[in-house]
């Protein structure tokens, strides 16, 4: 079985690194997914069932979380999920694992800061043409189509379109 899962849940253990033979970076941790109810006779939350995952984390993503994530943290993640039996010969089990490829901090719990890897950017882009701010110039051939109201948010129109198609959007906001 491998579907796409996302979960929320604590960080149970604290994350492991390692390398393959080959030298690929894998990260792994536990993370318990914990089910919460509103009980309405008591009028209160209860715990209910927690889920336990074994999440592990691959190549760049591997070296990123773990030098993000501590035992504790409550995180957001998602991946593929793979159920595998398990068999010792006294005991039989499934084991509930996600191979990660998004994972980020929950911020309903808490503040986080994202911090740019340099070897992960393109090798032609400096920092400040990934800094965005809205006095920068549009790309060239395209135009911005101002609403009707001054309030409402400019409309990009592509380099792709034909002045005809500029001119029926502006005709079709403006009031004039």
């Amino acid at each position: 079985m491998s579907d796409t899962i996302t979960i929320t849940g604590n960080i149970a253990t604290e994350p492991e690194h390692k390398r393959t033979p080959a030298g690929v970076a894998i990260t792994t941790f536990r993370v318990a997914s914990g089910q919460r109810r509103y009980d309405r006779n008591t009028g209160t939350w209860v715990d209910a069932h927690t889920n336990w995952y074994t999440v592990s984390a691959f190549r760049g993503l591997a070296e990123h979380a773990f030098r993000s994530l501590r035992k504790g943290d409550r995180v957001l993640l998602t991946g593929r999920l793979r159920l595998r039996a398990w068999d010792t010969g006294t005991k039989k089990g499934l084991t509930a694992e996600i191979d990660v490829e998004a994972i980020g901090h929950d911020l309903l719990f808490g503040t986080t800061r994202f911090e740019k890897d340099a070897a992960s950017l393109p090798s032609n882009s400096s920092q400040a043409a990934n800094d965005w701010s809205p006095e920068e110039e549009r790309p060239s051939g395209d135009w911005v189509v101002p609403g009707a109201d001054a309030a409402l948010e400019p409309v990009l129109i592509g380099a792709g379109s034909t002045i005809d198609e500029a001119q029926a959007l502006v005709d079709s906001v403006a009031p004039f």
